[in-house]
Protein backbone atom coordinates (compact mmCIF):
# COMPACT_ATOMS: atom_id res chain seq x y z
CA UNK A 1 0.00 0.00 0.00
CA UNK A 2 2.88 3.02 1.17
CA UNK A 3 4.75 1.60 -2.34
CA UNK A 4 1.91 2.73 -4.26
CA UNK A 5 0.97 6.39 -2.46
CA UNK A 6 5.17 6.61 -3.14
CA UNK A 7 4.43 5.85 -6.74
CA UNK A 8 1.49 8.75 -6.77
CA UNK A 9 3.36 11.23 -4.84
CA UNK A 10 6.51 10.52 -6.92
CA UNK A 11 4.02 10.75 -10.03
CA UNK A 12 2.57 14.42 -9.02
CA UNK A 13 6.54 15.94 -8.49
CA UNK A 14 7.54 14.68 -11.67
CA UNK A 15 8.41 17.25 -14.12
CA UNK A 16 8.50 17.02 -18.13
CA UNK A 17 11.50 18.74 -19.96
CA UNK A 18 9.30 22.00 -20.65
CA UNK A 19 8.38 21.92 -17.07
CA UNK A 20 12.39 21.99 -15.63
CA UNK A 21 13.17 25.09 -18.10
CA UNK A 22 10.36 26.85 -17.30
CA UNK A 23 10.73 26.81 -13.28
CA UNK A 24 14.76 27.30 -14.17
CA UNK A 25 13.96 30.66 -15.35
CA UNK A 26 11.07 32.43 -13.38
CA UNK A 27 12.16 35.90 -12.04
CA UNK A 28 8.18 36.71 -10.47
CA UNK A 29 5.48 34.65 -10.11
CA UNK A 30 2.66 36.94 -11.88
CA UNK A 31 -0.58 34.55 -10.60
CA UNK A 32 -2.99 32.94 -13.55
CA UNK A 33 -0.17 30.98 -14.97
CA UNK A 34 1.92 33.73 -15.96
CA UNK A 35 5.67 34.52 -14.81
CA UNK A 36 8.31 37.23 -15.65
CA UNK A 37 10.76 34.99 -17.57
CA UNK A 38 14.70 35.25 -17.91
CA UNK A 39 16.29 35.03 -21.06
CA UNK A 40 19.38 33.48 -21.72
CA UNK A 41 19.80 34.33 -25.13
CA UNK A 42 18.74 36.52 -27.72
CA UNK A 43 19.40 36.41 -31.22
CA UNK A 44 18.52 39.80 -33.73
CA UNK A 45 18.36 39.75 -37.52
CA UNK A 46 18.22 42.76 -40.37
CA UNK A 47 14.08 42.27 -40.25
CA UNK A 48 12.67 43.28 -37.17
CA UNK A 49 15.45 44.49 -35.07
CA UNK A 50 15.61 48.49 -36.27
CA UNK A 51 12.46 49.59 -35.13
CA UNK A 52 13.22 47.93 -31.32
CA UNK A 53 16.51 50.12 -31.52
CA UNK A 54 14.20 52.94 -32.41
CA UNK A 55 12.39 52.64 -29.43
CA UNK A 56 14.97 51.98 -26.79
CA UNK A 57 16.19 55.32 -28.02
CA UNK A 58 13.10 57.25 -27.48
CA UNK A 59 12.68 55.39 -24.22
CA UNK A 60 16.32 56.73 -23.22
CA UNK A 61 17.13 53.49 -22.69
CA UNK A 62 20.34 51.03 -23.34
CA UNK A 63 20.92 47.35 -23.75
CA UNK A 64 20.92 45.66 -20.88
CA UNK A 65 23.07 42.69 -21.38
CA UNK A 66 24.80 43.13 -25.09
CA UNK A 67 27.12 39.53 -24.11
CA UNK A 68 23.64 37.87 -24.05
CA UNK A 69 22.39 39.24 -27.18
CA UNK A 70 23.91 38.42 -30.74
CA UNK A 71 22.96 39.64 -34.46
CA UNK A 72 22.63 37.72 -37.96
CA UNK A 73 22.30 39.32 -41.25
CA UNK A 74 19.73 37.03 -43.02
CA UNK A 75 16.55 37.81 -44.39
CA UNK A 76 17.23 41.08 -46.49
CA UNK A 77 20.92 39.27 -47.85
CA UNK A 78 20.85 38.63 -51.34
CA UNK A 79 22.42 34.55 -52.55
CA UNK A 80 24.32 35.90 -55.09
CA UNK A 81 27.77 36.13 -55.29
CA UNK A 82 29.86 39.36 -55.07
CA UNK A 83 26.54 40.62 -52.64
CA UNK A 84 26.62 43.81 -51.19
CA UNK A 85 24.55 45.76 -48.92
CA UNK A 86 22.74 47.25 -52.27
CA UNK A 87 22.42 43.58 -54.18
CA UNK A 88 18.87 43.28 -52.70
CA UNK A 89 16.60 46.99 -53.72
CA UNK A 90 15.47 48.43 -50.39
CA UNK A 91 17.44 46.18 -47.93
CA UNK A 92 20.91 48.26 -47.55
CA UNK A 93 18.77 50.58 -44.99
CA UNK A 94 17.79 47.55 -42.50
CA UNK A 95 21.02 46.00 -43.31
CA UNK A 96 23.39 49.17 -42.46
CA UNK A 97 20.78 49.36 -39.39
CA UNK A 98 21.48 46.38 -37.86
CA UNK A 99 24.88 46.86 -38.28
CA UNK A 100 25.00 50.42 -36.67
CA UNK A 101 23.07 49.58 -33.64
CA UNK A 102 25.35 46.37 -32.91
CA UNK A 103 28.19 48.24 -33.18
CA UNK A 104 27.03 51.29 -31.26
CA UNK A 105 25.46 48.71 -28.55
CA UNK A 106 28.46 46.35 -28.12
CA UNK A 107 26.31 43.46 -29.56
CA UNK A 108 28.32 40.94 -32.00
CA UNK A 109 27.51 40.87 -35.48
CA UNK A 110 27.74 37.85 -37.97
CA UNK A 111 27.68 40.42 -41.04
CA UNK A 112 27.90 40.24 -44.35
CA UNK A 113 31.54 38.96 -45.63
CA UNK A 114 31.81 37.58 -41.55
CA UNK A 115 32.94 33.63 -41.96
CA UNK A 116 30.16 32.85 -39.07
CA UNK A 117 26.94 34.73 -41.27
CA UNK A 118 24.03 32.65 -42.32
CA UNK A 119 20.42 31.89 -41.23
CA UNK A 120 19.65 32.99 -37.93
CA UNK A 121 18.27 29.40 -36.65
CA UNK A 122 21.17 27.33 -38.28
CA UNK A 123 24.05 30.13 -36.62
CA UNK A 124 22.42 29.93 -32.83
CA UNK A 125 22.63 26.11 -32.91
CA UNK A 126 26.31 25.38 -34.97
CA UNK A 127 27.70 28.44 -32.94
CA UNK A 128 26.63 26.94 -29.45
CA UNK A 129 25.00 30.30 -28.89
CA UNK A 130 22.43 28.00 -28.07
CA UNK A 131 23.07 25.38 -25.06
CA UNK A 132 20.76 22.40 -23.63
CA UNK A 133 18.79 24.21 -20.32
CA UNK A 134 18.83 27.81 -21.98
CA UNK A 135 15.84 30.28 -23.19
CA UNK A 136 16.66 31.86 -26.01
CA UNK A 137 13.82 34.39 -28.32
CA UNK A 138 14.07 36.06 -31.21
CA UNK A 139 11.89 38.31 -33.74
CA UNK A 140 10.98 35.23 -35.94
CA UNK A 141 8.65 32.41 -35.84
CA UNK A 142 10.97 29.79 -36.46
CA UNK A 143 13.30 30.41 -33.30
CA UNK A 144 11.47 27.18 -31.74
CA UNK A 145 14.78 25.28 -34.35
CA UNK A 146 17.19 25.26 -31.48
CA UNK A 147 14.56 23.84 -29.25
CA UNK A 148 15.99 20.69 -30.84
CA UNK A 149 19.11 21.17 -28.21
CA UNK A 150 16.44 20.63 -25.51
CA UNK A 151 16.21 24.70 -25.17
CA UNK A 152 13.21 26.84 -24.15
CA UNK A 153 13.47 28.74 -27.45
CA UNK A 154 9.91 30.76 -29.07
CA UNK A 155 9.44 33.90 -31.80
CA UNK A 156 8.63 37.11 -30.58
CA UNK A 157 7.36 40.51 -31.87
CA UNK A 158 9.44 43.97 -31.87
CA UNK A 159 8.09 45.14 -28.99
CA UNK A 160 9.17 42.10 -27.62
CA UNK A 161 12.71 42.22 -29.02
CA UNK A 162 13.14 45.65 -27.24
CA UNK A 163 11.46 44.58 -23.89
CA UNK A 164 14.21 41.80 -24.04
CA UNK A 165 16.66 44.64 -25.29
CA UNK A 166 16.24 46.71 -22.26
CA UNK A 167 15.48 44.33 -19.48
CA UNK A 168 16.30 40.63 -20.63
CA UNK A 169 13.41 39.30 -19.23
CA UNK A 170 9.79 39.14 -20.77
CA UNK A 171 6.18 37.97 -19.19
CA UNK A 172 4.79 34.67 -20.59
CA UNK A 173 1.79 32.70 -20.01
CA UNK A 174 2.95 28.76 -19.37
CA UNK A 175 2.22 26.67 -21.99
CA UNK A 176 0.17 23.20 -21.85
CA UNK A 177 2.67 20.01 -22.11
CA UNK A 178 2.43 17.89 -25.22
CA UNK A 179 4.56 14.70 -26.43
CA UNK A 180 4.32 13.42 -29.94
CA UNK A 181 5.90 10.16 -29.93
CA UNK A 182 7.22 8.73 -32.86
CA UNK A 183 7.51 5.02 -32.59
CA UNK A 184 9.48 2.70 -34.92
CA UNK A 185 12.15 3.15 -37.89
CA UNK A 186 11.62 5.49 -40.93
CA UNK A 187 11.66 3.85 -44.14
CA UNK A 188 14.66 4.42 -46.60
CA UNK A 189 13.57 7.73 -48.33
CA UNK A 190 11.52 9.39 -45.61
CA UNK A 191 13.16 12.14 -43.19
CA UNK A 192 12.50 14.09 -40.18
CA UNK A 193 10.42 16.47 -42.91
CA UNK A 194 8.45 13.69 -44.13
CA UNK A 195 7.46 13.18 -40.15
CA UNK A 196 6.59 16.74 -39.66
CA UNK A 197 4.45 16.99 -42.41
CA UNK A 198 2.80 14.31 -41.94
CA UNK A 199 2.13 15.30 -37.94
CA UNK A 200 0.65 18.57 -39.65
CA UNK A 201 -1.41 16.67 -41.68
CA UNK A 202 -3.16 14.44 -38.82
CA UNK A 203 -3.64 17.17 -36.44
CA UNK A 204 -3.76 20.68 -38.53
CA UNK A 205 -2.45 24.01 -38.07
CA UNK A 206 -4.16 24.59 -35.07
CA UNK A 207 -3.52 21.34 -33.72
CA UNK A 208 -0.83 22.29 -31.07
CA UNK A 209 -1.98 25.71 -30.24
CA UNK A 210 -0.86 26.65 -26.45
CA UNK A 211 1.22 23.82 -26.09
CA UNK A 212 4.98 23.37 -25.93
CA UNK A 213 5.83 20.24 -28.09
CA UNK A 214 7.85 17.69 -26.61
CA UNK A 215 9.28 14.83 -29.90
CA UNK A 216 9.99 11.63 -28.43
CA UNK A 217 10.36 8.05 -29.25
CA UNK A 218 12.78 5.75 -31.15
CA UNK A 219 12.37 7.60 -34.70
CA UNK A 220 13.48 10.52 -32.87
CA UNK A 221 16.07 9.67 -30.83
CA UNK A 222 17.88 8.05 -34.62
CA UNK A 223 17.66 11.36 -36.09
CA UNK A 224 20.83 13.42 -36.08
CA UNK A 225 20.90 17.04 -34.49
CA UNK A 226 20.06 18.69 -38.00
CA UNK A 227 17.29 16.41 -38.77
CA UNK A 228 15.39 17.56 -34.96
CA UNK A 229 16.45 20.91 -35.90
CA UNK A 230 13.87 20.12 -39.03
CA UNK A 231 11.20 18.45 -36.49
CA UNK A 232 11.34 21.28 -34.38
CA UNK A 233 11.85 24.52 -37.25
CA UNK A 234 8.08 23.18 -38.34
CA UNK A 235 5.66 22.96 -35.09
CA UNK A 236 5.38 26.65 -35.08
CA UNK A 237 3.06 25.33 -38.06
CA UNK A 238 0.76 23.24 -36.28
CA UNK A 239 0.33 25.94 -33.66
CA UNK A 240 3.04 24.71 -30.97
CA UNK A 241 4.56 27.88 -29.08
CA UNK A 242 7.55 26.19 -28.49
CA UNK A 243 9.08 22.37 -29.64
CA UNK A 244 11.82 20.76 -27.54
CA UNK A 245 13.60 17.29 -27.66
CA UNK A 246 15.18 15.99 -24.32
CA UNK A 247 18.97 16.33 -25.00
CA UNK A 248 21.44 13.07 -24.83
CA UNK A 249 24.68 11.89 -26.24
CA UNK A 250 23.90 12.93 -29.75
CA UNK A 251 23.29 16.64 -28.65
CA UNK A 252 26.38 16.68 -26.58
CA UNK A 253 28.60 15.09 -29.18
CA UNK A 254 27.61 17.69 -31.52
CA UNK A 255 27.60 21.10 -29.29
CA UNK A 256 31.44 19.59 -28.12
CA UNK A 257 34.23 22.19 -29.20
CA UNK A 258 31.78 25.02 -31.06
CA UNK A 259 32.36 28.62 -30.76
CA UNK A 260 30.76 29.44 -27.65
CA UNK A 261 30.56 26.12 -25.62
CA UNK A 262 31.85 25.97 -22.48
CA UNK A 263 35.96 23.99 -22.49
CA UNK A 264 37.00 21.88 -20.14
CA UNK A 265 35.97 22.05 -16.33
CA UNK A 266 32.95 24.11 -17.32
CA UNK A 267 32.15 21.56 -20.24
CA UNK A 268 31.90 19.01 -17.77
CA UNK A 269 29.94 20.74 -15.44
CA UNK A 270 27.88 21.98 -17.80
CA UNK A 271 27.55 18.38 -19.33
CA UNK A 272 26.20 16.93 -15.72
CA UNK A 273 23.07 19.71 -15.61
CA UNK A 274 22.31 18.85 -18.82
CA UNK A 275 21.91 15.48 -18.16
CA UNK A 276 19.60 15.82 -15.57
CA UNK A 277 17.02 17.61 -18.02
CA UNK A 278 15.28 14.96 -19.60
CA UNK A 279 11.69 14.83 -18.39
CA UNK A 280 10.99 12.67 -15.13
CA UNK A 281 9.11 9.32 -15.30
CA UNK A 282 5.61 9.69 -15.02
CA UNK A 283 5.36 12.93 -16.35
CA UNK A 284 2.12 14.71 -17.19
CA UNK A 285 1.29 16.03 -20.47
CA UNK A 286 -2.19 17.63 -21.33
CA UNK A 287 -1.98 15.96 -24.53
CA UNK A 288 -0.18 12.66 -25.56
CA UNK A 289 -0.11 11.36 -29.35
CA UNK A 290 2.14 8.25 -30.59
CA UNK A 291 2.52 7.95 -34.19
CA UNK A 292 4.40 4.57 -36.30
CA UNK A 293 7.36 6.38 -37.77
CA UNK A 294 7.54 3.02 -40.19
CA UNK A 295 3.88 4.10 -41.89
CA UNK A 296 5.24 7.46 -43.03
CA UNK A 297 5.89 7.75 -46.96
CA UNK A 298 7.67 10.80 -48.56
CA UNK A 299 5.37 13.46 -48.02
CA UNK A 300 4.52 16.58 -50.37
CA UNK A 301 2.02 19.90 -49.82
CA UNK A 302 -0.59 19.75 -52.47
CA UNK A 303 -2.51 23.13 -51.09
CA UNK A 304 -1.71 26.73 -49.50
CA UNK A 305 -0.94 25.59 -45.79
CA UNK A 306 1.65 23.25 -44.50
CA UNK A 307 -1.96 21.07 -43.42
CA UNK A 308 -2.52 20.66 -47.03
CA UNK A 309 -0.21 17.39 -47.52
CA UNK A 310 -0.50 13.87 -49.18
CA UNK A 311 2.03 10.93 -49.63
CA UNK A 312 3.84 11.73 -52.53
CA UNK A 313 1.96 8.39 -54.29
CA UNK A 314 -1.54 9.82 -53.08
CA UNK A 315 -3.84 12.44 -55.07
CA UNK A 316 -4.93 15.76 -53.95
CA UNK A 317 -8.31 15.50 -52.43
CA UNK A 318 -11.73 16.19 -53.85
CA UNK A 319 -14.28 18.88 -52.32
CA UNK A 320 -17.75 16.96 -53.65
CA UNK A 321 -16.43 14.14 -51.46
CA UNK A 322 -17.03 16.73 -48.24
CA UNK A 323 -20.15 17.29 -46.13
CA UNK A 324 -19.15 21.10 -45.12
CA UNK A 325 -20.07 23.68 -46.91
CA UNK A 326 -17.30 25.43 -45.52
CA UNK A 327 -14.51 22.80 -45.91
CA UNK A 328 -15.56 22.31 -49.43
CA UNK A 329 -14.77 26.19 -50.18
CA UNK A 330 -11.56 26.28 -48.52
CA UNK A 331 -10.10 23.49 -50.32
CA UNK A 332 -11.42 24.84 -53.48
CA UNK A 333 -9.72 27.41 -53.33
CA UNK A 334 -6.50 26.19 -52.25
CA UNK A 335 -6.97 24.10 -55.62
CA UNK A 336 -7.59 27.45 -58.06
CA UNK A 337 -4.69 29.18 -56.38
CA UNK A 338 -2.32 25.58 -56.98
CA UNK A 339 -3.97 24.94 -60.52
CA UNK A 340 -4.83 21.29 -59.69
CA UNK A 341 -7.59 18.71 -60.46
CA UNK A 342 -9.65 17.39 -57.86
CA UNK A 343 -8.93 13.72 -56.82
CA UNK A 344 -5.91 14.09 -59.41
CA UNK A 345 -2.23 12.08 -58.61
CA UNK A 346 0.20 14.46 -56.81
CA UNK A 347 2.66 12.72 -58.31
CA UNK A 348 3.81 13.58 -62.08
CA UNK A 349 3.50 17.40 -61.89
CA UNK A 350 4.99 19.34 -63.89
CA UNK A 351 7.64 22.31 -62.09
CA UNK A 352 9.34 25.20 -62.87
CA UNK A 353 11.61 25.99 -59.69
CA UNK A 354 12.85 24.07 -57.41
CA UNK A 355 14.75 25.79 -54.01
CA UNK A 356 17.14 23.77 -51.44
CA UNK A 357 17.61 25.76 -48.19
CA UNK A 358 16.35 27.57 -45.93
CA UNK A 359 16.72 27.24 -41.98
CA UNK A 360 14.35 23.46 -42.52
CA UNK A 361 16.37 22.18 -44.41
CA UNK A 362 19.91 24.27 -45.48
CA UNK A 363 22.07 22.11 -43.23
CA UNK A 364 25.09 19.94 -44.08
CA UNK A 365 22.80 16.93 -43.96
CA UNK A 366 20.41 18.42 -45.97
CA UNK A 367 22.33 19.10 -48.69
CA UNK A 368 24.19 15.64 -48.85
CA UNK A 369 20.55 14.08 -48.70
CA UNK A 370 19.74 16.49 -51.99
CA UNK A 371 23.42 15.96 -53.98
CA UNK A 372 22.87 11.91 -53.47
CA UNK A 373 19.54 12.64 -56.01
CA UNK A 374 21.69 15.04 -58.31
CA UNK A 375 24.50 13.01 -58.39
CA UNK A 376 25.43 11.64 -61.76
CA UNK A 377 22.17 13.39 -63.40
CA UNK A 378 21.04 16.72 -64.70
CA UNK A 379 18.43 19.85 -63.70
CA UNK A 380 15.73 19.14 -66.46
CA UNK A 381 15.39 21.04 -69.27
CA UNK A 382 12.87 24.31 -68.23
CA UNK A 383 13.53 23.62 -64.72
CA UNK A 384 15.54 26.61 -62.70
CA UNK A 385 16.74 24.94 -59.24
CA UNK A 386 19.17 26.72 -56.74
CA UNK A 387 20.96 25.09 -53.37
CA UNK A 388 21.32 28.27 -50.68
CA UNK A 389 23.71 26.84 -48.06
CA UNK A 390 22.35 27.79 -44.02
CA UNK A 391 25.22 29.17 -43.11
CA UNK A 392 29.01 29.84 -44.25
CA UNK A 393 30.04 27.20 -42.12
CA UNK A 394 27.51 24.93 -43.83
CA UNK A 395 28.42 26.61 -47.13
CA UNK A 396 32.53 25.98 -46.74
CA UNK A 397 32.00 22.43 -44.89
CA UNK A 398 29.77 20.93 -48.17
CA UNK A 399 32.25 22.57 -50.67
CA UNK A 400 35.10 20.35 -48.82
CA UNK A 401 33.13 17.57 -49.51
CA UNK A 402 32.55 18.80 -52.99
CA UNK A 403 28.88 18.95 -52.68
CA UNK A 404 29.11 22.37 -54.80
CA UNK A 405 30.60 20.20 -57.46
CA UNK A 406 27.90 17.87 -57.82
CA UNK A 407 25.31 20.69 -57.70
CA UNK A 408 26.84 22.76 -60.42
CA UNK A 409 27.54 19.79 -62.74
CA UNK A 410 23.64 18.81 -62.41
CA UNK A 411 22.68 22.47 -63.28
CA UNK A 412 21.94 23.47 -59.74
CA UNK A 413 22.67 27.21 -58.99
CA UNK A 414 25.18 26.94 -56.22
CA UNK A 415 24.37 30.20 -54.33
CA UNK A 416 25.44 32.45 -50.76
CA UNK A 417 23.91 31.83 -47.24
CA UNK A 418 20.74 33.50 -46.41
CA UNK A 419 16.93 32.77 -46.04
CA UNK A 420 16.81 33.24 -49.75
CA UNK A 421 13.61 32.29 -51.45
CA UNK A 422 11.75 30.45 -48.57
CA UNK A 423 10.51 34.71 -46.84
CA UNK A 424 10.54 35.43 -50.43
CA UNK A 425 12.03 39.07 -49.55
CA UNK A 426 14.75 39.23 -51.91
CA UNK A 427 15.51 38.79 -55.63
CA UNK A 428 15.34 34.70 -55.01
CA UNK A 429 11.39 34.50 -55.77
CA UNK A 430 8.67 32.13 -57.91
CA UNK A 431 6.86 33.87 -60.47
CA UNK A 432 3.36 33.89 -61.20
CA UNK A 433 1.83 30.47 -61.46
CA UNK A 434 4.93 29.39 -61.76
CA UNK A 435 5.09 25.83 -59.95
CA UNK A 436 7.92 25.30 -57.01
CA UNK A 437 9.05 22.53 -54.79
CA UNK A 438 10.90 23.87 -51.93
CA UNK A 439 11.99 22.62 -48.62
CA UNK A 440 11.29 25.48 -46.80
CA UNK A 441 8.41 25.60 -44.50
CA UNK A 442 5.75 27.66 -45.31
CA UNK A 443 3.13 27.19 -48.62
CA UNK A 444 1.09 30.16 -48.07
CA UNK A 445 -0.63 32.44 -50.84
CA UNK A 446 2.26 34.81 -52.32
CA UNK A 447 5.04 33.53 -49.66
CA UNK A 448 7.81 32.94 -52.33
CA UNK A 449 5.86 35.28 -54.98
CA UNK A 450 3.16 36.88 -56.10
CA UNK A 451 0.87 34.21 -57.23
CA UNK A 452 3.42 31.45 -56.58
CA UNK A 453 2.72 27.75 -56.37
CA UNK A 454 4.85 26.31 -53.69
CA UNK A 455 5.16 22.34 -52.61
CA UNK A 456 6.75 21.85 -49.49
CA UNK A 457 8.98 18.80 -49.43
CA UNK A 458 12.39 17.19 -48.16
CA UNK A 459 15.79 17.36 -49.98
CA UNK A 460 15.66 14.45 -51.59
CA UNK A 461 12.00 14.86 -53.19
CA UNK A 462 12.83 18.68 -54.19
CA UNK A 463 15.89 16.96 -55.98
CA UNK A 464 14.30 14.50 -57.63
CA UNK A 465 11.61 17.40 -58.75
CA UNK A 466 14.44 19.11 -60.26
CA UNK A 467 16.46 16.20 -62.32
CA UNK A 468 12.79 14.73 -63.44
CA UNK A 469 10.97 18.06 -64.01
CA UNK A 470 8.09 17.02 -62.50
CA UNK A 471 6.88 15.69 -58.48
CA UNK A 472 8.43 12.38 -58.31
CA UNK A 473 8.68 9.47 -55.88
CA UNK A 474 12.62 9.75 -54.48
CA UNK A 475 11.87 6.18 -53.16
CA UNK A 476 12.15 4.76 -56.79
CA UNK A 477 15.41 7.05 -57.71
CA UNK A 478 17.44 6.10 -54.25
CA UNK A 479 16.92 2.32 -55.17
Amino acid sequence: MSSAIDLMISAMHARTLFDKLWDSHVVSELGNNRALIHIDRHVLHDLTSPQAFDGLRRAGRGVRNPELTFAVQDHLVSTERGRTDETVPGGAALIRALRDNARQSGIPLFDLGDPRQGIVHVVAPEQAIALPGMTLVCGDSHTCTVGALGVYAWGIGTSEVEHVLATQTLVQQKPLGMRVCFDGRLQAGVTAKDMVLYLIGRIGIGGATGHALEYAGAAVRALDMEARMTLCNMAIECGARTALIEPDDTTFAYLHGRAYAPVGVAWEQALAVWRTLPGDAGAFYERDIVLDASEIAPQITWGTTPHDVVRVDGRVPDPAQLSSNSERAVIQRALDYMGLTPGAPIEGLPVHRVFIGSCTNGRLPDLREAARVAHGRHVASGVRAMVVPGSMKVKRDAEAEGLDRIFIEAGFDWREPGCSMCAGLNADKVGPRERCVATSNRNFEGRQGVLARTHLASPAMAAAAAVTGKITDVRRMLS
